[in-house]
């Protein structure tokens, strides 16, 4: 049997389209027909197919959702709240927010609650505007460098909870990726014995990056 490479020409599509530039909505549309036409199915059916993905998958849109409502949440002033907030609350330092907030990005995410918090949702309109007025307030001559580096810190403190909060999740990806490999070399494991063994290391990584956050408090 001959193998054809024509349901290929939907990755050409793609790169030529990023490349030029193109709506990325338009190319991947556009990648979908060439690969389908390219696979012998007809226009309906190519159709049928996109219709059925989109259906299987939408909950990967749901996340998508929320985008619009913290626009409109930062365009009301959720930042400069936030802010003004943290101004007049002398106890919460930058680095003593950060250090909750790892402590329950962490929780949440081995409870498999990674869509509530984020960058989008959370550090960019609340978590680093929080930090930063703490920075402010106490220390006025703040540079901008300084300031990059708290707001760098905030997302970094978002990145390592969920990095090593998720895997202590039994139902996460990673965790069934790694069942699915060991049960092709015949090693039968259960989820839950893969993910008591990342309990010790997110209470290393949450130990490691606690210094951090404790010496970054000390510098200032």
């Amino acid at each position: 049997m001959t193998l054809s490479l024509w349901p290929l020409v939907g990755i050409a599509i793609v790169v030529i389209g990023f490349a030029i530039r193109a709506h990325p909505l338009a190319v991947v549309i556009a990648a979908a027909f060439g690969s389908g036409l390219g696979a012998g199915l007809s226009i309906p059916e190519v159709i049928a197919a996109m219709g059925k993905a989109f259906h299987q998958n939408r909950y990967v849109s749901v996340p998508w959702l929320t985008l619009p409502v913290i626009g409109l949440l930062e365009r009301a002033g959720l930042q400069e709240q936030a802010s003004a907030l943290i101004s007049r609350t002398r106890a919460a330092t930058a680095s003593r927010i950060l250090l909750i907030y790892l402590g329950l990005r962490q929780i949440t995410a081995a409870l498999g609650l990674t869509q509530i918090a984020g960058h989008a949702q959370t550090v960019r309109p609340l978590l680093a505007p929080m930090v930063e007025a703490a920075s402010e307030r106490d220390n006025p001559a703040i540079t901008e460098p300084e300031r990059n580096d708290v707001k760098a810190m905030a997302a970094a403190t978002d990145n390592v909870g969920i990095f090593f909060g998720e895997d202590i999740f039994l139902a996460i990806a990673s965790i069934l990726l790694i069942k699915g490999f060991l049960e092709s070399a015949n090693i039968i494991v259960q989820p839950l014995e893969l993910s008591v063994w990342a309990i010790p290391t997110a209470i290393a990584a949450f130990a490691v990056h606690g210094t951090r956050l404790w010496r970054m408090g000390r510098a200032k």
